[in-house]
């Protein structure tokens, strides 16, 4: 099945203009950032710049009723407070849904996908994907649209995390690229822009580490190169729990950007640098950047708000 003839998007050609290294920060509207979300932007943008390759941002806002008022105006500012400077326009996902729509008809045609009725209620409590509506060859009209995931082993080294596998079809199933409410899954929308982008490396937290088979699977099907993976350790709170917009972590405060740089630098145990404006911290902290001093795990030692 991983042997089918590449599934091209109608925006560049495989190869095309492409970088040694391309990055990217990528984050969601859900809320303003936090920090683990500056560790991410920190990260990703010192390990591209150290590379001399290309930095982008992307709002990745798919699931449009999910957006929080006002955190797409946030993430900008605070662009501009920290002063990262994305190396390409920033695109916004929900603006190319129609690109996410041509690959699903891509893949219809291969015979890749399946449309499927189940609901949440339906299928209870088990997380894997027992194949129901594989064979119905029900209607794609307002039904979810589920991946067909073959009988293989998925495997890639981490620059951090090391080796990682996953047996898609007994870990997970089939898997949604589109929702019946016709919200197009993150895992589509990030496989494609990053493609379509040029990327090359992909640096981001450990939360979305188990994403990455799928990511990989679904972008061997589409015929694109495989990608380079750094997934960093996440900040916790003092509840032991990821900082995230669920667990109500403390938006950036942007008139602290030089005070929140040395701190996301020490967190990801980088050698210290000069407090100053924040465009001059972050041309020493690139001059500095090591990624083997950042720790090698999923979860950061201490607590962060």
């Amino acid at each position: 099945m991983l042997n089918n003839p590449p599934l091209t998007p109608p925006m560049i050609k495989e190869g095309e203009n492409r970088m040694a290294y391309v990055g990217r920060f990528a984050p969601s509207p859900t809320g303003p950032l936090h920090f683990g979300s500056l560790i991410t932007a920190v990260a990703s943008y010192c390990d591209a710049k150290a590379h001399q390759g290309r930095w982008i941002v992307r709002i990745e806002d798919t699931d449009i009723p999910r957006i929080y008022p006002g955190s797409e105006e946030h993430i900008l500012r605070a662009m501009d407070a920290f002063a990262f400077e994305s190396d390409t326009k920033i695109i916004f996902q929900k603006d190319r849904l129609d690109i996410y729509e041509s690959v699903i008809e891509q893949l219809q045609q291969k015979n890749l996908v399946y449309a499927c009725q189940c609901t949440r209620k339906m299928l209870g409590s088990n997380h894997i994907y027992q194949d129901t509506c594989r064979n119905l060859g029900l209607d794609f009209k307002d039904q979810a649209i589920r991946l067909k995931v073959e009988d293989v082993e998925i495997c890639f080294e981490d620059r951090l995390q090391g080796r990682h596998c996953s047996h898609l079809k007994q870990d997970l199933g089939d898997f949604i690229l589109k929702r019946r409410d016709g919200i197009i899954n993150y895992q589509l929308a990030v496989v494609v822009d990053d493609y379509l982008q040029g990327m090359s490396h992909v640096v981001r937290g450990a939360d979305l580490l188990d994403n990455t088979e799928r990511q990989i699977y679904l972008g061997q099907l589409l015929g694109y190169p495989r990608l380079q993976y750094m997934h960093l350790p996440l900040a916790m709170n003092d509840q032991g729990q990821k900082l995230s917009k669920q667990n109500l972590a403390q938006a950036l405060d942007l008139s602290q950007a030089p005070q929140l740089l040395l701190q996301a630098l020490k967190a990801l145990h980088q050698d210290p640098i000069d407090l100053d404006t924040p465009d001059r911290m972050l041309k020493q902290a690139v001059a500095q950047w090591d990624v083997e001093k950042i720790p090698h795990t999923t979860m950061l030692q201490g607590h962060y708000l």
